[in-house]
């Protein structure tokens, strides 16, 4: 899917010791593909509006950045959407400091009337890399990617190397789907199954601090400074409740104690009781 898009793009384009800036917190499956390729990860610190693109332009001033990686439509595990003038900021730095954008689209399906792709206002230096197993079905690994067209046969020579192709019928599934409307009409019903979890959560949880989207399935919720995320997460496994800590997703030798949860893999009543036990653990180490 697009975990493999990702991995054949930096496959195609990059060698081992470049520098790819990434944002803080990123999505755990690059981070395993740059280890894969000997990558440098540069870390640049974000807000919950999106990252800090003035660290990104000083980064590209001190040092020789190959590549950007941004996920600027729902961003896991941030959750932010990137507005026009962020994006055409991040694309100014870009194309003056003569950047490979990597935008990873994944999650963009919940994004509801976001700003144009950053692959369609630069697509000169915009891989765009996504998928339908997030908005389908999991177990549909159909990924694409969009790319310069002078970069798209080594970006295939690197599919060719690993899997070759998609199995067809697989393929046919997803071609099919998307020309029949299915695929519209299901990642419709998730975003509005996806609010209805948002919004039970912010009952469960009113009061603590938390970073989302109101249509993404996961939430950030940073810990109270005395409390430790593996301690939670312990506890919680106890409770077959899985969490997620903050270390798969940091790209900084800091790692903050913050959990995901994600919402989208169990009934509401299921959801609700393991909100609740999240909320009663969490305070219960806190005071």
């Amino acid at each position: 899917g697009a975990q493999h898009g990702l991995a054949t793009t930096v496959m195609g384009m990059m060698k081992p010791g470049d520098v790819v800036a990434v944002d803080a917190l990123i999505y755990p499956g690059f981070k395993a593909v740059a280890e894969a390729q000997h990558l440098e990860l540069a870390p640049i610190p974000f807000s919950e509006q999106g990252p800090d693109l003035d660290a990104l332009e000083k980064l590209c001033q001190a040092r020789t950045v190959r590549a950007v990686y941004t996920m600027p439509t729902l961003h896991n595990p941030m959750g932010w959407v990137l507005d026009l003038a962020q994006r055409e900021q991040l694309i100014e730095i870009a194309r003056q400091h003569d950047l490979i954008i990597i935008e990873d689209a994944a999650y963009a399906f919940h994004a509801e009337n976001p700003p144009p792709p950053i692959a369609a206002l630069a697509p000169e230096r915009t891989v765009y890399v996504s998928g339908i197993s997030k908005s389908i079905a999991t177990g549909l690994r159909v990924g694409f990617v969009a790319a310069p067209s002078e970069w798209v046969p080594t970006i295939e020579r690197a599919i060719r190397a690993t899997t070759w192709n998609t199995p067809g019928l697989m393929t046919m599934l997803a071609c099919r789907w998307i020309e029949d409307g299915t695929v519209n009409r299901l990642e419709a019903e998730k975003r509005e199954d996806a609010k209805q979890r948002q919004l039970l959560a912010s009952k469960i949880l009113e009061g603590m601090e938390y970073t989302s989207n109101p249509a993404a399935y996961f939430i950030w919720l940073p810990l109270p400074e005395e409390v430790r995320a593996d301690k939670i997460v312990m506890e919680l496994m106890n409770e077959n409740i899985s969490v997620s800590t903050a270390e798969p997703f940091a790209t900084t030798e800091h790692v903050p104690h913050a959990l995901r949860l994600a919402l989208g893999s169990v009934g509401m009543d299921e959801l609700a009781i393991a909100l609740k036990k999240v909320r009663e653990v969490i305070e219960g180490y806190a005071y």
